[in-house]
């Protein structure tokens, strides 16, 4: 059994296992710096994150809702359900004679940035706590 503190605590905690996810796909495009043919990976999960945060804040923005006017027409899919995060090929460098498309200058750059976010993060996770954990000890307090 597990308590929720806030509505976006597990959109937090989704984040960080984002991040973490990105992190090693990093770290292995790193470690195939010299592999022959290698292309670096990637993901995106920016999407799946901002829609999920538009379902638990209750943020939906309007929109034209397509109508099924037949029962033989396709059944409607949900778009909500259709965001996930994407793993992707991260082309666009010239790649080497030996085929392999890894930019170290890119790579580090992005851990860099994944790094800052994912401890940004936990700093804001930790602060989050905090303030419950001061509400529990102030109010033994009071009794």
């Amino acid at each position: 059994m597990s308590i929720q503190v806030s509505a976006s605590q597990h959109l937090a905690a989704k984040a960080l296992d984002y991040r973490a996810m990105r992190q090693d796909m990093i770290s292995s495009n790193i470690a195939n710096a010299d592999t022959p043919f290698y292309r670096p990976r990637d993901i995106s999960f920016e999407d799946a994150l901002s829609e999920q945060r538009a379902q638990i804040l209750n943020k939906n923005t309007p929109k034209l809702q397509m109508a099924q006017t037949d029962g033989a027409h396709l059944p409607l899919l949900d778009e909500k359900s259709s965001y996930m995060p994407k793993r992707f090929f991260r082309d666009g460098h010239m790649a080497r004679n030996d085929g392999n498309s890894v930019d170290l200058d890119v790579e580090t750059t992005e851990m860099s940035k994944n790094s800052i976010m994912f401890n940004a993060l936990v700093n804001a996770m930790k602060k989050n706590s905090g303030i419950y954990k001061s509400v529990i000890d102030a109010s033994s307090k009071v009794s």
